[in-house]
């Protein structure tokens, strides 16, 4: 059976710092040039972005735009895909050299499966790693409750830089909705699990490097990027449940994966403005159920205890208190000593986890 051709969608913003690592990290993959091609797509760079991708004509395709967004950039580059499957890099973000040659063969042994997700190592601002791997290969699939709520816990594997998606399922998807201007990935990866199932590799073959600028990792003192960003998680929850009235999802797993978004809109909502007592201890005790469904009685009344501050405190000064507490360096060794602080049982974690 010969090698299905690869594109490489690699959308940008203002990467002059790294798109140069992003596509030579593309360029340097263990398997034949004439395997893949590489799609850039610039969304309104202001920067020296165009220069420096310029530097690899003939060897990408460059296609520029005025700036949109994420969802506009994946729309307007996926059409000029040729591949068959479809690899998506941030221009901020680098592989491994094993990337492409680790999903071609994972498409290769899974031919019903049309998504392919996989660990990642978060590259922090001081240059430290850390990586996050599931513990083993893991299909995901949105047919049932227990797989809304696999897949709700999983997300963390499947964002841009890790999908690699068949052109088939990209095209039952269609476009993403503009308003999408980040997480419209969530969208794709969302849907693509829907129709075809995920897998979910366990090596952390994309680097995500964290920095100031990113438009998914907000900065916590970044008001007017939180805002932005609960406006469209907001969104994003919104045209997920239309999308899957269309295609008949059962309401209950319609429920679990609308829930999730939802919830992370409402916290972020939570942290930048004053609302009632009810809402932030609602907010916080879905959160918890989402990410520990098995968590313990104590751990349960440890939970239930940390949310007395919120029956007097505004939510904003309740959430800014508890992130105080949980990156306090002397509370944290307290409560791991009372009762430790649950960790996901799905995942292994190598480098500088925090234990909050």
């Amino acid at each position: 059976m010969s090698k299905p051709f690869v594109s490489v969608l690699i959308d940008t913003y203002n990467h002059e710092k790294f798109i140069e690592q992003a596509i030579s990290s593309v360029l340097e993959q263990n398997c034949s040039s004439t395997d893949f091609e590489i799609v850039v797509v610039d969304d309104g760079s202001t920067d020296r972005t165009p220069e420096l991708i310029k530097k690899f004509l003939p060897r990408v395709t460059y296609l520029s735009k005025e700036n949109g967004g994420q969802a506009s950039a994946f729309n307007f580059g996926i059409p000029q895909c040729r591949g068959e499957i479809i690899a998506f890099l941030d221009g901020d973000d680098w592989w491994s050299s094993n990337k492409l040659s680790a999903v071609i063969s994972a498409f290769a042994s899974n031919p019903s499966v049309g998504f392919v997700g996989h660990g990642i190592t978060e590259v922090l601002q001081d240059g430290s790693r850390r990586s996050e791997l599931v513990h083993e290969s893991h299909l995901v699939q949105l047919e049932s409750v227990e797989g809304a709520r696999t897949f709700r816990l999983r997300k963390s594997f499947l964002g841009t830089s890790r999908m690699t998606v068949r052109a088939t399922v990209l095209h039952r998807i269609g476009t993403a909705p503009t308003e999408l201007v980040i997480q419209a990935d969530e969208y794709i990866f969302t849907l693509a699990t829907l129709f075809s199932g995920a897998l979910i590799l366990r090596e952390p073959l994309t680097f995500y490097r964290l920095h100031g600028q990113n438009m998914f990792q907000v900065d916590s003192g970044n008001t007017t990027a939180l805002r932005r960003k609960c406006k469209v998680l907001t969104a994003l929850a919104m045209f997920l449940r239309t999308r899957f009235e269309t295609e008949n999802v059962p309401a209950d797993v319609q429920r679990l994966i609308i829930e999730s978004v939802q919830t992370e809109a409402d916290l972020i909502r939570l942290s930048l403005d004053s609302c009632w007592p009810w809402d932030t201890i609602r907010a916080e005790l879905d959160s918890y159920r989402i990410m520990h469904e098995n968590a313990s009685v104590a751990h349960w009344l440890a939970k239930s205890l940390s949310l007395f501050p919120a029956l007097v405190l505004p939510s904003r000064k309740y959430i800014a208190l508890k992130n105080y507490c949980s990156s306090n360096f002397i509370y944290k060794r307290f409560r791991e000593k009372i009762l430790p602080t649950l960790r996901p049982t799905h995942v292994d974690r190598q480098g500088p986890w925090g234990t909050s």
